[in-house]
């Protein structure tokens, strides 16, 4: 969600080579953005007046919204949005857990969601950064039914969620080192050929970086902003051909 759809068009789509096209407008202007004609992502605009994060926001996938909204509160967490259906696409709520972390949640009907991933300018990755680990986790495992595999380390806060034994999302509590102004937060990770040049690019496109680039578990990584402050991670990933 972002104030200035046209600008974040231009700045995306110079950035991973994204086209766009209109998708549902219930929450109000909408694109999809594509990679070669394949969906990727979408970028919405906030209404005027409405001084909202401007974020990017992963949206799990369920079976059920309006359940899935009953279990989000029973849990401790919070929904702001829905549920309500995006035309003929699906049906979606946004929720925030019991931290005040925020993430959407997708019931599919005619777009299922991202349609691919692991190239350069996909989505790869979502990562809840978060104070500490062990209560929070306990939400998305009862809202959501995945499991959790701890990493075992003394100074390493880290749990990965699964699906049918298939890693999906990390929550890595950061402790102290936590951003005071934003708090708990979900970071959308996305594939690049190359950090460096990546992170170069945003620059030149009016972004900053929030984090220089490091070498990560994943790969070689860097955390930027767009224009607008919605942060996110570039990453050449270990594992990417």
């Amino acid at each position: 969600m972002t104030h200035d759809l046209r600008a974040t068009q231009e700045f995306y789509g110079a950035l991973f080579g994204w086209e766009f096209r209109p998708g549902p407008q219930q929450l109000g202007p909408y694109v999809r953005a594509l990679l070669d004609d394949q969906e990727v992502a979408g970028i919405g605009q906030l209404p005027p007046g409405r001084q909202l994060r401007i974020a990017w926001t992963p949206y799990m996938a369920t079976d059920d919204a309006d359940a899935t909204a009953e279990a989000v509160r029973a849990c401790g967490g919070t929904v702001g949005v829905g549920p309500l259906d995006a035309g003929e696409a699906g049906r979606l709520i946004i929720a925030s857990d019991p931290t005040g972390a925020v993430f959407g949640v997708w019931q599919a009907a005619a777009h299922l969601g991202t349609a691919v991933v692991g190239r350069p300018g996909t989505p790869t990755w979502n990562e809840l950064v978060t104070l500490e680990t062990a209560s929070v986790v306990k939400f998305y495992q009862n809202v959501f039914g995945c499991t959790a595999e701890a990493v075992v380390s003394a100074d390493f806060d880290y749990v990965t969620l699964c699906v049918d034994d298939r890693p999906v999302a990390g929550v890595h509590g950061v402790g102290q080192a936590l951003p005071r102004d934003r708090g708990p937060h979900w970071m959308t990770h996305f594939e690049v050929a190359d950090v460096d040049e990546a992170v170069e690019r945003v620059l030149d496109l009016g972004g900053q970086v929030v984090r220089p680039a490091w070498a990560g578990s994943f790969g070689r990584m860097a955390t930027v902003a767009d224009p607008e402050g919605a942060a996110f991670t570039l990453v050449r990933s270990h594992t990417d051909g």
